[in-house]
């Protein structure tokens, strides 16, 4: 029986249409579960939206719309940008679901049961963009000297009745349960930030809010709606089953990874191990936390600046295969990098299309031209089982053992590495010269370089799905001595737009 394997992006919130970060993490949670399938395991994995809080609310009233109405047409331009990307989600959520409301309220009553939560009264600082309340000490000055949060958003001091959560209860449990877990929150500069926020001290935490009523309601308190975080961290385990229990949740929970923006890094290391923790619910495996994407020069993207990408424009430019490859290989997951359109045209060039590409079409077109298009046989010349060698390695061992930490770019640098060596192979060799020379060398030149063509394919097919299964394809229409057709470019040149088009 394969080994479960549950994943989760966070959930975007959709007030605003999806950008290239929202692309990046959709598009790295899609590659690892695909590379976790590839390796036989039994994948859950889950995206979505969520649709409440009191932005949602403000950005509804500000279009002249219902939050409900336009949670729909905003998480629909978002479950379309996954389609268009090749997501392989399992479930896409919203927090509007029904089941999801059930599933927060009975955590909800969890918290209550464990004399967790207490009515109370809270005044402090709240910023609105962020959904979140902060410390005076955590707080910055403005150019113009007004209170800005850690993230750099405005805050609002804000008085009303509330329900606390006991957070400060936690900060031992936290600190004991991250010791005796190294890789619960990771990479590990996320993990130390953590630490010493906690160990700085938690206060409770107001898990309530009586100024709007755009969430989901607490249980047997009217006028009360939940604190938008908890209710959107409980998404992870409404997708599979809570609080019902049955097949999925003993099969996935607890959850391999939640992955996620570094600067969402508290609410899911923080609080939501805290709420677990009161609920009596097994903590997920691993927080991941990736880096930003940055703009052009390195400035962070922003819709002020006006340098927010759209990943549809690009990927309907460049090609979906292009954008995912380009993505996971240039950036170090887990930090920050930038990215621009040239960047992604010179990379996705020089190694999809002449490194990757070509290697597979030259082959094809050798075989389809010189050997009717019959795959022939591997040889068994030193320099033809040292290639095989080269490639099984390469995509048995280096990249499966980079893409298990999430190191993306290193594991996608090892499958180039083999290209590379597939390359210097044709040039030694020489086909084209043996075809006059000794063609039944050519013939195992030719085999030997078609068997190296399928594992290459299949190590890359979670990243570049659509010009690996090509490639994939062509070859699988060989077997059994069939006749290959001509080939098709699996991953053709980039060109970069001109100005005028």
């Amino acid at each position: 029986m394969s080994k479960p394997y549950y994943l989760s992006t966070a959930i975007s919130y959709p007030n605003g249409a999806p950008h290239i970060g929202h692309a990046y993490e959709a598009i790295a949670a899609d590659v690892m579960a695909r590379f976790r399938r590839s390796q036989g395991r039994d994948v859950y994995f889950q995206t979505g939206t969520d649709v409440h809080g009191l932005k949602m609310a403000q950005a509804a009233r500000d279009q002249g719309m219902e939050p409900a109405e336009l949670g729909d047409k905003m998480s629909n331009m978002f479950n379309a940008m996954c389609d268009d990307l090749g997501i392989t989600y399992d479930r896409f959520i919203r927090t509007t679901d029904s089941d999801h409301h059930r599933a927060a309220q009975a955590i909800w009553r969890q918290m209550a049961e464990k004399g967790d939560l207490y009515l109370g009264r809270y005044e402090g600082w709240y910023s609105v963009r962020d959904e979140a309340f902060y410390d005076e000490k955590e707080l910055k000055e403005g150019e113009n000297g007004e209170k800005l949060s850690p993230e750099g958003t405005p805050v609002e001091w804000q008085v009303e009745e509330t329900w606390f959560f006991k957070l400060s209860a936690y900060q031992q449990p936290l600190l004991d349960h991250i010791a005796a877990n190294p890789d619960f929150i990771a990479p590990k500069s996320r993990k130390n930030e953590v630490v010493s926020f906690i160990e700085g001290g938690l206060k409770d935490l107001s898990v309530s809010r009586t100024s709007f009523d755009w969430g989901v309601p607490v249980p047997d308190s009217p006028g009360h709606v939940m604190y938008v975080w908890l209710d959107a961290l409980t998404n992870y385990i409404t997708g599979v089953g809570y609080p019902d229990g049955g097949e999925n949740w003993e099969k996935y929970w607890p959850a391999d990874c939640h992955l996620i923006g570094k600067d969402i890094v508290r609410f899911h290391a923080v609080y939501w191990p805290a709420f677990l923790m009161s609920a009596g619910i097994e903590l997920p495996k691993q927080v991941y936390a990736h880096g930003f994407l940055l703009g052009e020069g390195g400035v962070k993207m922003s819709k002020s600046l006006g340098n927010v990408v759209d990943p549809m424009e690009i990927a309907g430019r460049h090609g979906v295969d292009a954008l995912r490859y380009f993505l996971l290989r240039e950036v170090t997951f887990g930090q920050d990098g930038s990215v621009t359109e040239d960047a992604l045209v010179t990379r996705v060039n020089a190694e999809l299309a002449n490194s990757f590409g070509n290697l597979a079409q030259r082959t094809l077109s050798m075989i389809h031209k010189n050997l009717d298009g019959v795959l022939p046989a591997a040889g068994d010349a030193d320099a033809d089982k040292a290639l095989l060698e080269t490639v099984r390695a390469a995509c048995e061992d280096k990249l499966p053992a980079e893409f298990d930490r999430w190191a993306f770019e290193k594991g996608t640098e090892a499958w180039l590495q083999a290209v590379y060596a597939c390359n210097a192979y044709v040039d030694e060799m020489a086909p084209w010269a043996l075809k006059k020379t000794d063609p039944d060398r050519m013939a195992e030149v030719l085999g030997t370089l078609a068997a190296t063509l399928t594992p290459l394919a299949n190590a890359i097919l979670p990243v570049a799905p659509k010009g690996a299964q090509s490639i994939l394809d062509q070859l699988s229409a060989g077997e059994g001595g069939s006749p290959i057709d001509k080939p098709v470019p699996a991953f053709p040149r980039l060109e970069m737009p001109t100005e005028d088009a």
